[in-house]
C-alpha cells in the first residue's frame, strides 16, 4: 500500500521517506490481480482426508497471491508520480524532488522481497500479471475519481 500512502503524502505536501536510499526491490501486485487469485482459491478448497489415526485433517493450504517481479523503489517512486501527473491527481509542476527523502533501511527490513507464486501457479494455473505501471495508472485514475472529482 506504499502508493497510497505516498499519494496521500504528496497531496497534503508532506515528504515521502524512500528507504534504504532507494535501494529496494519490492513485489507490487494490483488488487484485481489479487482478487482474481483469491477467487481461483477459494473455488478450489483442499480435499478432506483422514490421518492415519482415522481423525479428520484440517483441509487447509497457504498460497501466496503476488506479482513475482521485484521493482526497484525508485523506478516506482518515479512511475507512481508520472502516472498520478497524468491522470490530474498532482499538478504538471509539482516539485516531487522537494518532497522525496532518501533515508536508510529501517531496522528489521530487508533489500529485496517478492513473492513466491509456484505453489499458485502449479495448483491453479494463475500468476498475477498486471505490470507496474499499468496498475499504477488504474490507480491513479481510480485516486483522481474517488478523492477529487
Amino acid at each position: 500500500m506504499a502508493y497510497f500512502g505516498f499519494t496521500n503524502k504528496l497531496r497534503e505536501g508532506k515528504k515521502i521517506q524512500i528507504f534504504n536510499y532507494g535501494n529496494c526491490k519490492r513485489d507490487f501486485t494490483y488488487i484485481d490481480d489479487i482478487i482474481e487469485g483469491v477467487i481461483r482459491v477459494l473455488k478450489g478448497a483442499p480435499e478432506r482426508k483422514n490421518g492415519e489415526d482415522g481423525l479428520p485433517i484440517p483441509p487447509y493450504a497457504v498460497y501466496n497471491i503476488g506479482n513475482n517481479n521485484p521493482e526497484n523503489l525508485l523506478e516506482f517512486v518515479e512511475i507512481l508520480q508520472e502516472e498520478l501527473i497524468s491522470a490530474g491527481v498532482l499538478s504538471k509542476d509539482y516539485d516531487f524532488e522537494a518532497h522525496k527523502e532518501l533515508v536508510a533501511m529501517q531496522p528489521g527490513d530487508v533489500p529485496i522481497t517478492y513473492a513466491d507464486t509456484s505453489a499458485l501457479e502449479k495448483d491453479f494455473d494463475f500468476k498475477p500479471s498486471t505490470s507496474l505501471r499499468s496498475g499504477l495508472r488504474q490507480f491513479a485514475k481510480w485516486y483522481r475519481s474517488f478523492y477529487i472529482d
